[in-house]
């Protein structure tokens, strides 16, 4: 019943907004009510923003929010970005060093109890942001450590000048008939699908997000510790990894597989040179900015077999994060606050926006919505999940393990190793955990 209303409230917002998804120049919305507005008398000072938004930094969208946020904040001297490449790795070992600046994001390995280990509490700020998605996916002991930048789901970015040039007349609803469509563009002289193999975080589509949408459970990650062999062929993992070999060895994926291509595939997609993504929403305004019209781009769920019915996952992007380490824990905060009540990031990032009264401007939701998929909202995962990984060097939401597994000659080769290591780490991690108890 909750996943039915979800999915109402979700298309009653996308109706009434289906002719707003123009983004110009940033765009500043008005000033919340100075009384309600518990932390602005307390900004002031230097605030030192990380970020994985390159990007934003060096097409100055940042320095515009920055100005206007210290038209919010006069005490507010200066807010300083520092843009990552590569966040993910990176920020982890800022974090260990204690040089991750005062406004951050969450990396995926951090285990929920130890998320004070690093960062400050933001039950203030939460509560003062009103109803959020995943409000309580970034705390331990009802302590809020993060807030969500923005809320995508995740399903086939498709290219409508593509498929028209290939001779496909409708969208794939099933299996067979997204390797038919491949088939056709692929003879079109088009890329079916850039997997961004070279990239290598991509991959995580193809296992931890396509495995958990196949098992209709938000949770599906954590009950990979309930087991000592979590890679199999007839499971989830299974599944998605053979579809993701299938197009791979039919020549349906880029053709140079060791090359990082990220932001070459946004404009061989812009220029009718790339068939699909399987992305999340966030993606399709990156496409926009490469060139690509947005009545041009598609967007629907991912057909992951002959079923016509299938499950999507409503997911988290980038957590915001104050470092425990700052040394102004409340501008750092404003700031968090400003992102997200006045400025217009996540709708110019393609997200639906974190807080739920606010309306997605994403025209392209629409379409995604209207066959009615069962809606699985994910959960996070629990420090044993992480243990259990991060013992057995395997590098979830980075993607190496992926890369080994795709162009393995033998999947349940490379799954037996997936599990001998996996079993012998969880054996250590429920040994540790038990001298503990």
């Amino acid at each position: 019943m909750r996943r039915g209303l979800l999915l109402l409230i979700i298309l009653l917002l996308i109706s009434a907004c289906t002719n707003a998804g123009d983004i110009g120049q940033p765009s500043i919305r008005p000033a919340p009510d100075p009384g309600k507005t518990a932390d602005s008398a307390k900004a002031n000072g230097r605030l030192t923003v990380s970020t994985h938004r390159v990007d934003l930094v060096e097409d100055g969208t940042f320095d515009r929010y920055a100005q206007a946020f210290r038209d919010r904040h006069p005490e507010v001297q200066e807010v300083v970005f520092e843009p990552i490449v590569d966040y993910e790795s990176d920020i982890r070992f800022r974090l260990t060093t204690g040089d991750a600046g005062d406004v951050l994001l969450i990396p995926g390995n951090i285990a929920q109890e130890h998320l004070g280990d690093f960062f400050e509490k933001l039950n203030d700020t939460a509560d003062q942001l009103g109803d959020l998605y995943f409000k309580d996916y970034k705390s331990h002991l009802g302590n809020v450590y993060g807030i969500v930048s923005g809320v995508s789901t995740e399903g086939i970015i498709y290219n409508k000048n593509a498929f028209a040039k290939a001779g496909i007349a409708s969208v794939p609803r099933t299996l067979d008939e997204l390797y038919e469509a491949c088939e056709k563009l692929k003879k079109a002289g088009i890329t079916p699908f850039y997997i961004n193999y070279g990239a290598q975080w991509p991959l995580k589509q193809w296992g931890e997000v396509l495995a958990t949408m196949m098992s209709g459970k938000g949770n599906y990650l954590n009950s990979m510790t309930e087991t000592d062999e979590p890679f199999r062929m007839d499971n989830e993992f299974g599944r998605s990894l053979t579809i993701l070999q299938t197009l791979m060895r039919k020549g349906y994926v880029e053709a140079d597989l060791q090359t990082n291509l990220w932001e070459v595939s946004k404009s061989e997609f812009a220029q009718g040179n790339a068939g699909m993504f399987f992305m999340g929403n966030w993606m399709i305004r990156q496409l926009e900015q490469a060139g690509a019209l947005p009545q041009d781009i598609g967007y629907i769920p991912f057909p992951y077999d002959n079923s016509g019915s299938y499950h999507v996952l409503m997911n988290t992007d980038w957590f915001y994060a104050v470092s425990k380490n700052s040394k102004n824990k409340e501008t750092a905060k404003a700031w968090i606050r400003f992102l997200i009540e006045e400025s217009d990031y996540a709708e110019r990032s393609g997200f639906i926006p974190p807080q739920k009264k606010k309306v997605p401007r994403l025209p392209q939701l629409e379409e995604f919505f209207s066959s009615r998929p069962s809606i699985i909202e994910n959960s996070p995962s629990s420090s044993l999940w992480y243990e259990i990984g991060n013992k057995a060097k395997i590098d979830f939401y980075r993607g190496a393990y992926l890369q080994r597994a795709a162009v393995a000659e033998r999947l349940p080769a490379a799954f037996g190793e997936l599990n001998a290591s996996w079993k012998a780490n969880r054996a250590r991690a429920m040994e540790s955990r038990a001298r503990r108890m």
